[in-house]
C-alpha cells in the first residue's frame, strides 16, 4: 500500500494548476504533474515541486482535448505511484468573442478541455478510488459556473457544465467514501486570465484599467484578484 497519497492535477505547470501542486505536496502528496507540452521547463517545474517539498513527482504530458489521453493519464499515474487518491480537475484554455463570431474550433477546444476532459478523467479514476476504499475529486470551475459575462459563450457554458459534473458525481460516490467538490473563484490573476484582457478590451471597447475594474473586479468584494494560494488552500481543504 502507497504510504503517501497521489494527487493528479492537470494543467499543472502553471497558474492555479501549479499553486495547487505545490500545497498537495506541502501536505505530502506525491504529484503527478501534467500539461500538453512536454518541455525541459516542465520537467524543472515537475523536479522543483519534489525537491522543495520532499515529494516524489512525476510529468506525464496529456492533450486534455483528447479523450484517450485523459485516460491514459490516470492509468500511466497508476503505474508511476500505485493509486489515484485525488484528482484535481484544473486544465483549461479561455478565448472571448461574440458568440456569431465565436470561432468554432475555439468552442470545441474549451469544451472538449474545460469540461470533457474531466469527464474522462473521472471515469478513468473512479474505479481505482473505489478499489483503495475511496478518494477526493476536486474541479476547478469559476463564478462562471454559477453567473455569466458577454464574450464568453464556450467557457461559461462549460464552467457551468463542471458543476451539474460535479454533482452528478458526487451524489453517484456518495456511498464509496469518494467525494467530488468544485471550487468556483473569482478573477485570479493568472496567466489565462492575463492573456484575455486584450481581448475584452478589444470586444468591450475599453482601456486595460477599465476592463481590470469594472469588467473583472466590480463584483469581487475585495476589489482585489484572488490570489492562486487562496485557490490552492481550499483544494487542500477539499482532499
Amino acid at each position: 500500500m502507497p504510504s503517501r497519497k497521489t494527487a493528479i492535477v492537470t494543467g499543472s505547470t502553471s497558474g492555479i494548476g501549479l499553486a495547487i501542486a505545490h500545497a498537495l505536496a506541502a501536505d505530502g502528496c506525491n504529484i503527478v504533474v501534467n500539461s500538453f507540452s512536454d518541455t525541459a521547463d516542465d520537467q524543472a517545474v515537475t523536479d522543483a515541486i519534489a525537491k522543495h517539498h520532499g515529494v516524489k513527482t512525476v510529468y506525464i504530458k496529456a492533450d486534455m482535448s483528447k479523450p484517450a489521453e485523459c485516460r491514459a493519464l490516470v492509468a500511466k499515474a497508476a503505474e508511476s505511484f500505485g493509486s489515484v487518491d485525488i484528482l484535481v480537475n484544473n486544465a483549461g484554455i479561455q478565448h472571448v468573442a461574440p458568440v456569431e463570431e465565436f470561432p468554432i474550433e475555439k468552442w470545441d477546444a474549451i469544451i472538449a478541455i474545460n469540461l470533457s476532459s474531466a469527464f474522462h478523467t473521472i471515469a478513468a479514476a473512479i474505479p481505482l478510488m473505489r478499489e483503495a476504499g475511496g478518494g477526493r475529486i476536486v474541479n476547478i470551475a469559476s463564478a462562471h459556473g454559477l453567473v455569466a459575462s458577454p464574450f464568453k459563450s464556450a467557457y461559461v457554458a462549460a464552467k457551468h457544465g463542471i458543476i451539474g459534473l460535479t454533482k452528478t458525481v458526487a451524489l453517484e460516490l456518495a456511498r464509496d467514501k469518494i467525494t467530488c467538490n468544485a471550487i468556483c473563484p473569482g478573477y485570479v490573476l493568472t496567466p489565462l486570465v492575463e492573456a484575455q484582457i486584450p481581448d475584452q478590451m478589444k470586444a468591450n471597447k475599453m482601456d486595460r484599467d477599465t476592463v481590470v475594474r469594472e469588467l473583472m473586479l466590480d463584483r469581487q468584494p475585495t476589489k482585489e484578484f484572488v490570489t492562486v494560494e487562496q485557490v490552492a488552500a481550499a483544494a487542500v481543504f477539499l482532499c
